[in-house]
């Protein structure tokens, strides 16, 4: 319906747009020292309502697996292969199997990559020795295409003894002269870390005062680690925001686009193997 002029007006036969939906993040978290951090603000700042679930006092078996539009997957002190003794591990894994079947886009770090991994058909298990500190990683040649180029020359808390075997079909990104997995994804809507972008100030000390009595076996000290936390803390967390801040600008446009980005990968989710 026009008016005289023939500009349009509102009336019978048309309809206002609907309100734009806010898309979710729901962040699955193991321990309240382990938070977003960093990460939190990048996800504020691309329009996410984020929502956190503690899995270990949640019902984490009645989550949709689809509902979110992003799954953030923290990192803690539980073994992604000892879902006996913290059944909601397994609940976790299954959650992210269903996911990872139906594309549906997730960030994962250091718990969160390892269970991203046994969810797809990788093994997680114990290291051969823990790697903590403040130190980099060595990207591939994929990963320096990634978002995880922007790790390159950067050093990251690193503090754990677990790692996985990479599953067919998804790009490793990056390794370390320790461990060899240190970041992969599939396509543009998984993507996942075994070190820890999410570290602030705040949690490096948390984190110190929880677990630094671990540090002299490794060559360190608290006021060694306060020292490195000072001089490559900044990087880090400009460098976590990038990654981060990358991953959803590629999740933005697939939407934008008006359907999610198909990977090219050969990962064939019905192969994964179902968590006990």
């Amino acid at each position: 319906m026009t008016d005289a002029a023939g500009e349009p007006v509102a009336g019978r036969g048309s309809a206002a747009p609907p309100p734009a939906r806010t898309p979710v993040a729901l962040v699955l978290r193991h321990d309240s020292a382990i938070g977003l951090g960093n990460l939190g603000p990048v996800l504020e700042e691309h329009g996410y309502e984020v929502v956190t679930v503690d899995a270990p006092h949640e019902d984490v078996a009645g989550i949709d697996p689809l509902d979110a539009d992003v799954l953030v997957v923290l990192g803690g002190d539980e073994a992604a292969y000892e879902t006996d003794r913290y059944p909601y591990i397994g609940h976790e894994i299954e959650l992210l199997r269903r996911r990872v079947a139906a594309e549906a886009p997730v960030f994962g770090v250091c718990l969160g990559a390892q269970m991203l991994a046994a969810a797809m058909g990788g093994s997680a298990h114990r290291g051969p020795r823990k790697e903590v500190g403040w130190l980099g990683v060595d990207l591939t040649e994929a990963g320096a295409s990634s978002p995880v180029r922007h790790a390159r020359g950067i050093r990251f808390v690193q503090w754990h003894g677990d790692t996985f075997d990479l599953p067919e079909g998804v790009e490793r990104l990056a390794s370390s002269p320790q461990y060899a997995e240190q970041a992969f994804r599939v396509g543009d809507w998984l993507l996942a870390v075994q070190f820890h972008p999410e570290v602030t100030p705040a949690i490096h000390e948390d984190w110190l005062a929880a677990w630094g009595d671990e540090l002299p076996e490794y060559g360190l000290t608290v006021e060694r680690m306060r020292e490195l936390q000072a001089e490559h803390g900044p990087a880090a967390a400009a460098a976590s925001r990038a990654i981060l801040g990358e991953f959803l600008d590629g999740l933005a446009q697939g939407r934008r686009a008006g359907s999610a980005k198909k990977s090219s990968s050969s990962f064939d989710a019905a192969s994964a193997s179902t968590p006990a």
